[in-house]
């Protein structure tokens, strides 16, 4: 009941194939509950007016932050399906999850792809403002400087950080994307193609530098040859958006405010008065609230046990600032 409200929530809120795809899956889930219906028969309970928490919560989700989020949460709940298991469901029933889940992997694949140039630049982002300010911070506190020190350090690794990485963004993809662009066949060489020398081939060696080899690279010329039709001959169509990558302005943004966001948290205590070790703790502690969360969205979106990607986060935060305040501590003690 839950998974099929889920669907039909989304349905509503796509169009086209996709909606079809959603509306589909509901109707299947549909079938699975009228299975258990009949076997649960009068000890069969209706559904709660407003649908099960969880149902609402993922279509808070999809509502505020798009499907993509909820589709990444609904294939790991395919993948869990205990059908298989079940004596008591049918092969079909197990069957059916299995290939549910490969259909929500699909839709949520073509999310990811809208989605990940943008966000690995944001998630890169906040990432490296938490653990790289966390770890400048701390570093200069070990070394005993007063706390306005330590504070106007932050701003400075705050504002540095986050230019530095928006620059870099820009020019990382506007790099990729001019590469990319620069191996895409060129849409204007099919025109050619009638007034090549039957005799040569030429166009053999196009072929063979796609990967093809000599006598298919040769057979594929030859049928096209033998027709004289301006075939198109790039394997993709030209002018690509490269929506996995993303927009290089898109990219630096994203890194500049995320970065920036992110930084701002290890200097917060200093902010708000607080110095010494007093502040390294409650410094340390938000950090890792902070790369706790962003590790786990990770996790989510990529379709992974969120629990392992946020400590899996934290432990390379923690690793990296706790090797700098160790650093610090030594600098610290060799300065007095």
């Amino acid at each position: 009941q839950a998974e099929g409200a889920i669907y039909r929530d989304l349905a509503q809120r796509r169009s086209g194939e996709e909606r079809e795809i959603l509306l589909a899956l509901a109707d299947a889930e549909l079938r699975h509950e009228a299975h258990w219906r009949e076997l649960l028969g009068e000890h069969a309970r209706p559904l709660r007016r407003g649908g099960a928490l969880r149902t609402r919560v993922l279509g808070l989700l999809a509502r505020n932050f798009g499907s993509v989020f909820v589709l990444a949460l609904m294939e790991r709940a395919e993948q869990r399906s205990t059908y298989a298991a079940d004596d008591d469901a049918t092969s079909t029933m197990a069957a059916d999850e299995r290939i549910h889940g490969e259909v929500v992997r699909a839709l949520a694949t073509r999310g990811r792809a809208r989605l990940s140039g943008t966000f690995r630049a944001a998630v890169f982002g906040a990432n490296d403002g938490l653990v790289s300010n966390l770890a400048l911070v701390l570093g200069i506190g070990a070394t005993g400087v007063s706390a306005t020190t330590v504070l106007f350090t932050g701003i400075a690794g705050l504002l540095a950080g986050a230019l530095s990485m928006a620059a870099g963004e820009y020019v990382s993809v506007r790099s990729q994307r001019e590469l990319l662009e620069a191996s895409t066949p060129d849409p204007g060489a099919r025109h050619v193609v009638p007034d090549l020398d039957v005799d040569a081939n030429e166009l053999s060696l196009v072929y063979r530098a796609r990967g093809m080899s000599p006598e298919q690279a040769d057979a594929r010329a030859a049928t096209v040859l033998a027709r004289l039709e301006p075939e198109e001959v790039q394997d993709r169509p030209g002018g690509r958006d490269y929506e996995e990558i993303g927009t290089a302005w898109r990219a630096a943004v994203s890194s500049f405010f995320f970065f920036a966001a992110g930084a701002v948290i290890p200097v917060l205590p200093w902010l708000l008065g607080l110095s010494g070790s007093a502040a390294i703790v409650v410094a340390a502690a938000a950090v890792g609230l902070a790369l706790l969360g962003t590790g786990a969205v990770v996790g989510v979106l990529s379709g992974a046990p969120p629990l392992r990607r946020a400590l899996r986060q934290l432990a390379i935060g923690y690793g990296a600032a706790g090797i700098t305040y160790l650093l610090g501590l030594a600098f610290g003690t060799t300065v007095a």
